[in-house]
């Protein structure tokens, strides 16, 4: 199910007619966001699942805003090292390299016959640098929504700097998110929750909160599936299934219902910090490539690298493994582009 705020008038969807029912969530009005009593609170969801939406001509896409770690690529220590040991973050200080990286985030360019929205995963903190490279170069103005994977800062470090957009080219943006994460948010980004502590006339992020489940809900027609998976011992985040693609960028362990919602899957987008090994939180290459291996996808794209994984050196030895076990297995980079069908 997905969170319906309290809008002035209540429409039918595209996807099925809205069933309404009390329950527990959240309303949001312009410039407040109120949590109402658990009388004052509604939920809905679609009644007809099976809707087949008219593929639309334009071709949907993702984009890679980042493919990095948190403090991004390249680091500050390696450029200022004297004896300029890091190659990788020597080549990444030129803005064109493929080894230069910002926080891991993609954005779901979705085509359908209503029209075309721009679905973003993840706001980290280097958001606002790869938004201002890649949005004018690919023609991007609006956010349409946001989904959020988990409640780190690269995930949701630029949430304030949305304020640009809401300010300026739309009135809002709705975010999706865990209520584990969104009980984060409301400590971290405490001002873009309860905008009414805003001083009258500062400029925030006016973003609308949707309290999502472990379960399917749709975004602009398409229907995204979590995939829930283990960020470290304990801690739960999320990936996310669209059509026959799966994105998965923070992960140290897979659950085995989450296999489940693997299967079939065409594109995999998968976290591989380092070549050598796994750390405490994040797939390394080897790990990687076992699960590449189990699920078995048409092709994989990996994402989340760190400064010992050289974009060159990496994708050679990954097209060995091509000619070797006919594994379709590449590194992205900031700004790659893949059509897909969605």
């Amino acid at each position: 199910m997905m969170l319906l705020y309290l809008l002035p008038m209540i429409r039918p969807t595209a996807g099925g007619l809205l069933r309404l029912r009390w329950k527990d969530g959240a309303a949001v009005r312009r410039n407040r966001h109120y949590f109402l009593g658990r009388r004052n609170r509604f939920w809905c969801s679609l009644t007809d699942k099976n809707v087949e939406i008219k593929r639309p001509e334009e071709q949907s896409e993702i984009i890679f805003l980042g493919t990095g770690t948190s403090e991004g690529i390249p680091r500050v220590s390696c450029l200022t090292n004297p004896l300029k040991m890091c190659m990788v973050c020597l080549q990444a200080n030129d803005p064109g390299n493929r080894n230069r990286r910002r926080n891991t985030s993609i954005l779901i360019r979705y085509a359908n016959d209503k029209g075309r929205f721009n679905i973003l995963v993840d706001a980290g903190k280097f958001f606002y640098h790869s938004a201002l490279q890649w949005f004018p170069k690919f023609g991007i103005r609006t956010i349409d929504s946001i989904i959020i994977s988990h409640s780190h800062a690269d995930a949701i470090g630029g949430l304030d700097d949305l304020r640009d957009w809401t300010n300026n080219v739309q009135p809002f943006i709705p975010i999706y998110v865990a209520k584990r994460d969104f009980e984060v948010m409301k400590m971290t980004h405490y001002y873009l929750v309860d905008t009414s502590v805003v001083l009258p006339g500062a400029a925030v992020s006016e973003l609308q909160f949707n309290i999502i489940k472990e379960e399917p809900f749709a975004v602009h027609n398409l229907k995204i599936t979590p995939l829930p998976v283990w960020h470290g011992p304990g801690y739960r985040s999320l990936g996310f299934r669209f059509g026959d693609i799966c994105y998965i960028s923070d992960v140290s362990d897979i659950p085995e219902e989450t296999y489940l919602l693997l299967k079939d899957c065409d594109l995999l987008i998968l976290d591989a910090l380092r070549p050598d090994r796994s750390s405490t939180t994040h797939f390394g290459l080897p790990r990687a490539l076992e699960e590449v291996r189990r699920i078995r996808p048409k092709r994989t794209l990996f994402t989340g690298m760190m400064h010992l994984m050289d974009h060159d050196k990496v994708s050679e030895h990954l097209a060995k493994l091509k000619e070797l076990e006919g594994i379709d297995v590449q590194l992205s980079y900031d700004g790659l582009r893949v059509p897909v069908r969605l």
